[in-house]
């Protein structure tokens, strides 16, 4: 999860108290990242699901160098219906590059956008985060890190937790039935003064345009949660 791993990089400096994670043991890739994604995607024994969780430009580029061969379906965290968090308009991945998220919509694969719309019903409560800390090391550090992140969610949405966005993409790809979708058309604005990087999703099929992309309109959020409280109490 991309807030979990921002603040966890500032976690020494937060103030807060509790659990750290040890040391890394993995080895970074030395790979460039489309590279060594071709090489994982090589090796499968069966074609790959992507789940980028942050802005597209490695998988456009991936998808421009070696087309979608290999590839089943890409489950992107991104982009919104109807608000931004990086603008009004504009979700920050997609914000931070629409001209990787308009040609990975219009690569022809087939798209899950898992946007605001959705992730935004993925917000903590003080109650989740308590049974987070039973989890032991793992979950109480989960929950520290949430802890950080409700800071700016209580001051710019008057939120007691904070959305577990990436979290709600991987769980999309576990369980289908978390997320309600719509098959819909979804363009990039990429150009606009007010608007650049906003998902303009055809919701009521308004422009007659093909449908390409499976977008998420709401979330099961209680059986999300208890998927999220399971796995990160196996983490031990």
């Amino acid at each position: 999860m991309r807030e979990l791993a921002v603040a966890a990089h500032v976690h020494g400096d937060s103030g807060l108290d509790g659990p750290v994670l040890p040391s890394p043991t993995a080895v970074a890739a030395s790979d460039d990242a489309i590279a060594f994604m071709r090489s994982l995607v090589d090796a499968s024994p069966h074609p790959v699901t992507l789940v980028p969780t942050g802005p597209l430009t490695n998988i456009a580029r991936y998808l421009d160098a070696y087309g979608g061969g290999g590839i089943e379906r890409i489950v992107l965290m991104g982009g919104s219906i109807a608000e931004g968090n990086m603008t009004p308009a504009a979700e920050f991945n997609v914000w931070a590059d629409p001209e990787a998220a308009r040609a990975v919509l219009a690569s022809g694969l087939d798209v899950t956008m898992i946007g605001l719309d959705v992730t935004h019903r993925a917000v903590t409560t003080p109650a989740l985060q308590q049974r987070l800390r039973e989890q032991g090391t793992v979950g109480s550090f989960v929950a520290d890190l949430v802890d950080f992140f409700a800071v700016y969610h209580r001051e710019t949405y008057g939120w007691e937790g904070a959305p577990i966005h990436d979290a709600v993409a991987v769980a999309h790809v576990i369980d289908a039935t978390l997320v309600t979708i719509l098959d819909r058309n979804v363009e990039v604005e990429c150009e606009s003064e007010f608007c650049r990087g906003r998902t303009v999703v055809d919701v009521w099929n308004r422009t007659g345009r093909p449908r390409n992309a499976h977008v998420g309109v709401d979330l099961d959020t209680g059986r999300f949660f208890e998927l999220l409280v399971e796995r990160i109490g196996v983490l031990e």
